[in-house]
């Protein structure tokens, strides 16, 4: 049973936070906010992510060192953009690009493994 107030929170949770998903994914964190108890939702609520335009900003500036890479939890990644300079720079380059969509992934895994604890 769907509430009224689950409905409101829902759609202020995807008001909030729909910058940190894709477009595909806020139909599937939609769904499943409909499913969950109150109880579960002020637990959900508590998840922290990373905004995908303050990555991009970290990238521009330090990501040859990897940090964006860090940032989103590729630790293994982070480290070899460390070691060979952002891929002689290269790397970097394609990581201004992509680092947006990357950032999002991470969310959205971060949305599930939330929601695996709380259930």
């Amino acid at each position: 049973m769907i509430y009224a107030a689950d409905t409101d929170f829902t759609n202020h949770y995807l008001m909030q936070n729909s910058k940190n998903f894709t477009t595909a994914d806020i139909a599937i964190v939609k769904q499943k906010l409909e499913s969950l108890t109150p109880e579960q939702i002020q637990l959900l609520t508590t998840g922290d992510y990373l905004d995908p335009t303050v990555n991009v900003v970290v990238s521009v500036l330090v990501g040859y060192l990897g940090v964006d890479r860090f940032l989103i939890g590729q630790t293994g990644w982070g480290i070899l953009k460390f070691l060979t300079g952002g891929g002689l720079g290269v790397w970097t380059i394609v990581d201004w690009f992509q680092i947006s969509s990357l950032t999002k992934e991470s969310n959205m895994e971060k949305f599930n493994e939330n929601l695996m604890l709380i259930k």
